[in-house]
């Protein structure tokens, strides 16, 4: 399929800076998502840990994913505001990481999934019937689906605890996602009011569950 040229600038400048740090410790040191160096007054680092990774793989992986979904995106809001919701989900994954880990001095996240999870939840809300394939499963899962289990899987995760898995910029990208193609796309409130309400269920249980201090 044809690539809107934002999404290519948005690969290529991921590529380019996630390389730079595996090449460069200190460049990556800096620049990634950490809660002291935030603290002490290094706001960029919510904005730069968005466009450094682990890995070859987990860039690989997010680059796939927001390949197969910006399309979705760019055809329903147009390419500007594909961006907006990209940089959007980007800064309000980081800003709920950094309130929810605010008394964990050292914690650190790199990589775009609160971007990229904002983008594949803005293509769920605009074509919630739209079929997800997973690897390990020969069917299509209906998107609203994913999107409502995905967010369900990350609340349990910011719970649990018991992976390296940054959920907490994967569910604040996600809500920046939501939030940002109902601005864009306030129809959606007429037209498809059901899915609307049924994807914001996780984020709704987890503020109940915020409220309750079972986080």
């Amino acid at each position: 399929m044809d690539i809107d040229i934002t999404t290519i600038v948005i690969i290529a400048a991921n590529v380019l800076i996630s390389f730079k740090g595996f090449k460069d410790f200190g460049f990556f040191e800096r620049y990634k998502f950490q809660i002291g160096g935030i603290q002490r007054g290094e706001k960029d680092r919510m904005f730069t840990s968005g466009f450094l990774h682990v890995d070859e793989p987990h860039l690989i992986f997010n680059m796939l994913t927001l390949y197969f979904f910006a399309g979705n995106v760019i055809s329903g809001v147009g390419s500007s505001k594909f961006l907006l919701i990209y940089l959007a989900s980007l800064l309000s994954g980081s800003l709920f990481a950094l309130w929810f880990h605010r008394n964990e001095y050292y914690y650190s996240a790199v990589g775009a999934s609160g971007a990229v999870m904002g983008i594949l939840y803005a293509a769920i809300l605009l074509d919630p019937s739209m079929d997800i394939y997973l690897m390990f499963l020969p069917i299509g899962i209906p998107g609203y689906i994913f999107g409502i289990v995905y967010l369900l899987y990350s609340i349990y995760g910011m719970k649990a605890r018991k992976d390296n898995i940054g959920h907490t910029a994967h569910f604040g990208g996600a809500v920046g996602g939501y939030v940002l193609t109902l601005l864009f796309k306030p129809e959606l409130l007429q037209t498809d009011l059901k899915m609307v309400l049924l994807l914001a269920l996780p984020i709704v249980l987890l503020f109940v569950l915020m409220k309750m201090g079972k986080l």
